[in-house]
């Protein structure tokens, strides 16, 4: 009986460990990565927003993990930068909207990893028609994305397939079109292991950016941010369709997140910050929260993560721990198995435990810049580089900045730490 009491525990022993070490050697999962385009943390349900429907999104929340304080670049191109690359904007931006050609991207890290790679959507790193084979160069062995300034990205899209036109979607609508050849390399590639980075183009307003106003569509009119904000939420659903027809939820971690702050001329209504299972479509009785792309503030870098692999990311659980988007890559090469590039220095750190419901080494502070200006903050204090210095945790909105005379000595004290790393980052 003392046996059987002794086995039973090495046998609990064993399960417990494997159920808290993540997963094992050769059961790296299968990814998707979907960057939505201007929506900023407090458009989704699951993060209390009530001013639009998001159903799919926000069942990944409650099956999955949320994280509470993942910031991005306030605007699109060095998001993206940074997100694939790990490493922050003043190492890697030379012209706006370009990727330099020396960098080293996940997609390159997840290849050499033994990954199948795809890319489908938002590319904005190059003119593709003076370089159409730059997306594969970067690391992405199939693509299909939307020629940045050579044409429209909806109605009559202008979409490079592999680095050729594609000539057959001029009825076709394009976020339908990347969506179907993304659920097309998963289907080619159920036996293998896959990477699909998805940078929607929705829920991105009609661009300006063309010589000639771009196909309203059938409609006759421009989509508001709230339809696409929705289809975009439905194209999700159509991806976590496909992985549960194929049996595949279990080997796939799908991750979804903004690339930056909505768009400052829309507001979204909160219900208590609490998710609202039905939203509520009014204007009355609901706190609001005004969109800030473009600005350094919460409004323009607070962005959703959500996580959910079944079986392996806890569901139901938020964590409050600081994201940066360089932490992205890291933890990518940490849940395949690839390696980080050497003699290149790499800004992030890897949440990769935390996406399994371990504890992991969360981040003490994280940092942001754009045009010119720049940022360190922890979870609560925010330090700007002109010195501006608020307590984001009571004033969210940076409507009162704590002046030098106001600090007390502990504040000062993390005045000056959070300046320490600002100066370190020139």
């Amino acid at each position: 009986m003392k046996n059987l009491s002794v086995l039973t525990f090495l046998l609990l022993l064993l399960l417990f460990t494997r159920c808290n070490r993540g997963p094992e050697v050769g059961q790296q999962p299968n990814i998707i990565l979907i960057l939505a385009d201007d929506l900023g943390h407090e458009v989704l349900g699951s993060y209390g927003g009530t001013s639009y429907r998001t159903p799919h999104i926000d069942k990944l929340a409650h099956t999955g993990t949320r994280f509470t304080n993942c910031y991005s670049a306030p605007k699109c191109a060095p998001s993206r930068v940074k997100i694939m690359t790990g490493r922050y904007a003043f190492r890697t931006t030379r012209e706006w909207g370009y990727i330099p050609p020396e960098e080293i991207t996940f997609g390159h890290l997840l290849d050499a990893a033994g990954y199948e790679v795809a890319i489908a959507g938002k590319w904005q790193m190059s003119l593709l028609q003076e370089d159409p084979d730059h997306i594969r160069k970067m690391g992405f062995a199939e693509s299909c994305c939307f020629g940045w300034h050579e044409g429209p990205r909806y109605y009559d899209p202008f979409i490079y397939e592999n680095g050729t036109i594609r000539t057959d979607v001029s009825d076709r609508y394009g976020p339908d079109v990347y969506c179907d050849f993304l659920i097309d390399f998963i289907n080619r590639n159920r036996d293998k292991q896959f990477f699909a980075y998805y940078p929607m183009t929705l829920a991105h307003e009609i661009s300006n950016d063309l010589e000639t106003p771009p196909p309203a569509g059938p409609s006759g009119r421009y989509q508001s941010y709230r339809e696409m904000v929705e289809y975009a939420d439905t194209l999700v659903g159509r991806i976590i369709e496909t992985l549960e027809q194929l049996n595949l939820r279990e080997n796939t971690l799908i991750l979804f997140t903004g690339d930056n702050g909505t768009p400052r001329r829309f507001i979204t209504h909160i219900e208590n910050g609490n998710y609202i299972d039905e939203p509520v479509f009014s204007t009355m009785g609901d706190s609001v929260i005004p969109g800030g792309k473009g600005l350094l503030t919460d409004g323009g870098t607070h962005v959703p993560l959500i996580a959910n692999w079944t079986g392996t990311v806890p569901a139901g659980v938020v964590c409050d721990d600081l994201i940066d988007f360089s932490d992205f890559m890291p933890a990518l090469v940490e849940l395949t198995g690839a390696q980080l590039p050497e003699n290149v220095m790499i800004d992030g750190s890897s949440f990769a435990p935390q996406l399994l419901g371990q504890t992991g080494t969360p981040r003490e502070w994280i940092y942001q810049e754009h045009q010119g200006k720049a940022w360190v903050r922890t979870q609560r204090w925010k330090l700007y580089r002109d010195g501006r210095f608020y307590d984001v945790e009571r004033d969210k909105y940076e409507q009162n900045p704590i002046l030098p005379e106001q600090e007390s000595e502990s504040i000062r004290g993390i005045r000056a730490e959070l300046l320490a790393v600002l100066d370190k980052l020139q």
